[in-house]
């Protein structure tokens, strides 16, 4: 059983991680870019090293620098947070091989999920619905790709085999379009993944993106623990995330949470993960797993009781899951808000030193964040500068509370999306529940809005 991990991310995860394990006795090592020095997890941490400059190439994505950092610091485990290094198998087999404990899931299970036409077949061998379309790579050849858009029906969707974060994707609602489209996203997921296979998906036109997370140990144990609704987006970029999702019936939720969980019995999953879905007109539709904790983990945090990232820990120790799935409720609603350092109008990085940091506090409020006033505000990273989270008994209650915490909340020296948060909790169709995926930037369009 280890008892000390070295964090290997920065920001707001970082901080979390890092409480979680001073909880449970664990001591931390922080590693850091230059820039992050003087960043609030990195003088909380009981030894914190630099790896390199500012370039996320020559730090935070530098697995010989993270790996050197472990051994001369002692390290016994690393967590990965979410982005950076934390869906990647090599750099979980460089930790494992040095003698470590990953606190992830396994190489082979990151490769199988990591890959979309694999992990679709896998996920209809478990019973798991999936997005109509073939489980396999599509050729280079144009009559090939025709012929399964053909059977599919049009609008269908190009995707990048190796692809996420919303890129290496490509709408095609017409045969005219589709040797255009296929040449274009081949060559974008070239670019950005290394990898230009692509597979071809029927087009939904209004779904809900919907989440199950799940947990499972090195036990054989596995469990789901609800759902969220996250199809407040912008660029695939989440926005603002909810739990439980709204509007989908109990028994429908639990029979695809079931199927998640059994799914990651039979390819022996463990730890956090989630399980993405496209919903229309009541059925699910898999999309992708994430081997990883996500962002928005807090909203099922606070309609479970459970800490995932301490389970987290647990599992990753060896230890069973401390519960069952008969043990697993979820009470009340619960709502987080991604603060950007972003111009709300424009969405362009608002870089610079935050002047004024004055958060919203009270019953069922809780705030995720590593920032204060005096930070300052990196352009080299992603400009999240934390999130806002609140729980109500009921959904209505919960969102009155966020309606009056966006209120309270105030950032000064750096532009944010606070005034765009306070928009959207307004907007009568989120607050009837159940948006779609494109509701926000629709909403932006006819705003005149990028």
């Amino acid at each position: 059983m280890f008892k000390s991990v070295l964090i290997a991310n920065r920001g707001e995860i970082a901080l979390r991680i890092q409480r979680a394990c001073r909880r449970l006795g664990l001591r931390t090592i922080v590693v850091h870019s230059e820039p992050d020095r003087e960043a609030l997890y990195v003088r909380h941490a009981d030894q914190a090293l630099c790896i390199g400059p500012a370039a996320t190439a020559q730090s935070y994505l530098n697995q010989k620098a993270i790996l050197f950092a472990a051994e001369v610091s002692g390290a016994e485990a690393v967590h990965p947070g979410y982005g950076f290094l934390s869906e990647n198998a090599g750099f979980a087999e460089q930790v494992e091989a040095a003698g470590l404990t990953f606190i992830g899931p396994t190489a082979a299970s990151m490769r199988v999920m990591g890959d979309k036409i694999a992990a679709k077949r896998a996920m209809r061998a478990a019973g798991v619905p999936c997005v109509p379309g073939p489980d396999a790579a599509l050729t280079e050849d144009l009559d090939a790709v025709r012929a399964a858009a053909r059977e599919i029906g049009y609008p269908v969707i190009l995707k990048a085999a190796g692809g996420g974060g919303g890129r290496g994707m490509r709408v095609v609602e017409s045969e005219g379009g589709l040797r255009d489209a296929l040449l274009l996203t081949r060559e974008e997921a070239r670019r950005a993944f290394g990898n230009s296979e692509i597979y071809v998906e029927k087009f939904l036109g209004r779904p809900r993106h919907v989440e199950i997370q799940v947990i499972a140990d090195t036990h054989g144990d596995a469990v789901w623990l609800g759902s969220r609704d996250c199809s407040l987006q912008r660029r695939h970029q989440k926005v603002i995330e909810e739990a439980p999702a709204p509007l989908i019936g109990d028994a429908r939720v639990r029979e695809i949470g079931e199927r998640c969980a059994e799914a990651c019995r039979q390819i022996g999953y463990r730890g956090v993960g989630t399980f993405e879905f496209l919903v229309e007109d009541d059925a699910f539709y898999f999309i992708e797993m994430n081997t990883r904790l996500q962002v928005e983990h807090p909203v099922t945090e606070m309609t479970t009781g459970i800490d995932l990232v301490e389970a987290q820990i647990r599992v990753a120790q060896g230890g069973r899951l401390p519960f069952r799935q008969d043990d697993i409720a979820c009470h009340g609603h619960a709502f987080e808000c991604r603060i950007n350092a972003e111009d709300p109008d424009n969405f362009v990085p608002s870089p610079g030193v935050i002047d004024t940091w004055q958060m919203p506090g009270g019953p069922g409020v809780r705030i995720d964040s590593h920032a204060s006033a005096g930070y300052r505000v990196s352009s080299y990273y992603d400009s999240l500068l934390g999130k806002l989270i609140v729980h109500g008994a009921t959904r209505d209650v919960a969102l009155a509370r966020l309606q009056v915490a966006l209120d309270e909340a105030r950032i000064e020296g750096i532009a944010t999306n606070l005034p765009l948060h306070r928009r959207l909790v307004a907007d009568p169709e989120f607050i009837r529940g159940g948006v779609s995926i494109h509701h926000l930037e629709t909403k932006l369009r006819r705003s005149g809005q990028p």
